[in-house]
C-alpha cells in the first residue's frame, strides 16, 4: 500500500496524485463516486459498473431474521414500560 497526500483548497477542491489517477485509470472529464464507510472514505471511479463495487463493503458481523427483530423490539418496548413507573 502507497501514501498519497493533497491539499484541500478554500473552496474544497483537490488535486488527485498522478500515481492515484494512474492506478485508477482516470482521465481529465471522469467522474468519481465516495462512499462513506465510518473513518475512511472509499474512491471509485464513476464509469465502473455496479458490478464493480460487489465485496467493498464488509459484509454486517450478524445477520437476524424478522422474528429476532420483532423478539428485540418487544423487549425494548416492554423495559420502556417498566422503567415508566
Amino acid at each position: 500500500m502507497s501514501m498519497n497526500e493533497s491539499k484541500i483548497t478554500a473552496v474544497g477542491q483537490t488535486t488527485i496524485p498522478a500515481a492515484v489517477r494512474a492506478h485508477l485509470g482516470l482521465n481529465a472529464g471522469d467522474r468519481l463516486r465516495y462512499f462513506i464507510e465510518e473513518e475512511r472514505v472509499i474512491m471509485v471511479p464513476a464509469k465502473s459498473s455496479i458490478r464493480d463495487l460487489k465485496g467493498l463493503l464488509p459484509k454486517p458481523v450478524k445477520t437476524v431474521g424478522l422474528e429476532e427483530m420483532d423478539e428485540a423490539i418487544a423487549e425494548a418496548a416492554q423495559r420502556g414500560l417498566t422503567d415508566k413507573s
